[in-house]
């Protein structure tokens, strides 16, 4: 059987079974806004754990950081360090608190604690809306790329094909049609992953001195190295990923979705450790395909080139059947969240009368909205990482300043609770401090001083302006 053959048959056997789950859920995920979102805080951690574990290794891990090896060398592993790593940062200080409460979004949860105010919380929600966008593109670009790779398909209709799929069940089913789906996925991404790694490194003999060697004799010695990059680079490459995954909606919203703070934690560290790890070596595997051909024209066919020529019919099979896990459980998750994001923070706080039946079937409809945008990203996006870097940026840069002096500036020593404002951060505040620092983070001069300005604005505004705090949502609860 032919490999292009083979890629169909799992293409066609995947989509069927995720689309059969989305059937079986769509009643439960119906049933109300809370549910579509979170599930009604109830997911076990086996749900939440490999949820976790199938949204982080998307194409963009697997597609993307390798193009970003190939192409700029070890000066991709500090932003890869500060990418995954933040995830285990997440998980020791943010998880736990997350894990607590059961709002629907970051945005709701900085509106309710530390901010109150509907204008920051539509700020935040169009900002962390932004990264869930890009991911939803980058994924559909990476199924394009390795499609095409693999059975010489244009990528453009293949790209349409893979959305139109995920915005399907994702609109069904909401999270639950998320994380069962990334529950198939998820094993198979740990598993498929092994197999793969230990083919690509065999080239260079899974030894790091002869990779360095092998890059010298081609000319690229310069990649396999950091020492001629300048601190600076690292330290921003570092805070990029970082506080860009800090912003990110659907790490939130998993927390929310545990049923404890304890299943929250565990779920995001245990996670976080393996996205390091993976992460890491699928970046090295693009030094490893500049090794053996440092003349490819697209560096985003780094990782298709090496399988094609480098591993035999069945593993290539094998590592499809990852990407396309990867790519479909990342993207499904991130349309439900931003999706979720649009309805909670942009419809809802102006529009408080509307009912959990007409939350759901707006959330349906931005599904089908955001899935279509994301499409044409994806389409006219010229590289998958450039894609999600704007977007971490411009969120990271502006809302994690503002979350962290909230949260460290408390108007008690009380701890937070949900439907009490604990933060001496005003509405002014909040609402300059995110505009700056994502400004300043998309200008020439980056995000380090992006989130130095929005400290800095957010606390002198604050002092300056009254604390003018609107009423507690109608569906708020204490924790």
């Amino acid at each position: 059987m032919s490999l292009t053959a083979i890629v169909w048959i799992i293409t066609i056997v995947f989509c069927g079974i995720f689309l059969w789950i989305s059937f079986k859920v769509q009643d439960s995920a119906s049933q109300s806004f809370s549910n579509y979102a979170i599930a009604g805080g109830t997911l076990p951690i086996y749900l939440i754990l490999f949820t976790d574990i199938a949204t982080i290794m998307g194409a963009g891990n697997f597609i993307g950081h390798a193009a970003q090896g190939y192409k700029i060398g070890l000066v991709d592993i500090p932003f890869v360090f500060g990418e995954q790593g933040s995830k285990i940062i997440f998980a020791l200080i943010f998880a736990g608190l997350a894990g607590r409460f059961t709002y629907n979004t970051l945005s709701e949860m900085m509106d309710d604690l530390l901010v109150r105010d509907k204008a920051t919380r539509a700020i935040v929600g169009v900002l962390t809306a932004s990264i869930m966008i890009a991911w939803v593109g980058g994924q559909g670009k990476g199924l394009g790329d390795i499609f095409a790779t693999f059975t010489g398909a244009n990528p453009i209709p293949i790209i349409m094909l893979f959305n139109a799929v995920f915005i399907i069940y994702t609109f069904l089913g909401g999270i639950y049609s998320v994380v069962w789906t990334d529950l198939l996925q998820g094993i198979i991404v740990v598993v498929f992953a092994f197999i793969f790694y230990g083919f690509a490194f065999a080239p260079v003999n899974f030894s790091l001195g002869v990779l360095q060697q092998k890059l010298a004799e081609v000319g690229a010695a310069n990649l396999g190295t950091l020492s001629n990059v300048p601190f600076a680079v690292i330290l921003k490459n570092f805070v990029t990923g970082c506080f860009g995954i800090l912003a990110a909606q659907i790490y939130w919203q998993r927390c929310f979705a545990a049923k404890d703070s304890g299943t929250a934690r565990n779920g995001m560290l245990v996670s976080g450790i393996a996205a390091v790890i993976f992460v890491s070596m699928t970046a090295m595997v693009g030094l490893v395909t500049k090794v053996l051909n440092p003349n490819l024209a697209n560096p985003n066919q780094a990782m298709p080139w090496l399988m094609m020529n480098y591993t035999p019919t069945w593993v290539l099979a094998v590592v499809f059947t990852l990407i396309l896990a990867a790519a479909m459980s990342s993207a499904d998750s991130n349309l439900n969240s931003a999706a979720v994001i649009l309805v909670n923070d942009l419809i809802k706080p102006f529009a408080p009368n509307k009912t959990d039946k007409e939350l759901v079937n707006y959330a349906k409809v931005l599904t089908i909205v955001v899935g279509i945008f994301s499409t044409l990203a994806a389409i006219y996006a010229s590289s998958i990482i450039g894609l999600f870097s704007k977007a971490y940026t411009m969120a990271g840069g502006g809302i994690v300043p503002v979350l962290l002096v909230g949260l460290l500036w408390k108007k008690t020593g009380e701890p937070f609770t949900m439907g009490t404002k604990n933060s001496r951060i005003t509405p002014w505040g909040a609402r300059l401090g995110i505009i700056v620092g994502s400004v300043v983070s998309l200008s020439k001069y980056g995000i380090l001083w992006g989130v130095v300005i929005s400290a800095i604005v957010t606390i002198v505004v604050s002092l300056l302006t009254p604390d003018v705090s609107e009423p507690i949502a109608p569906d708020t609860k204490a924790a």
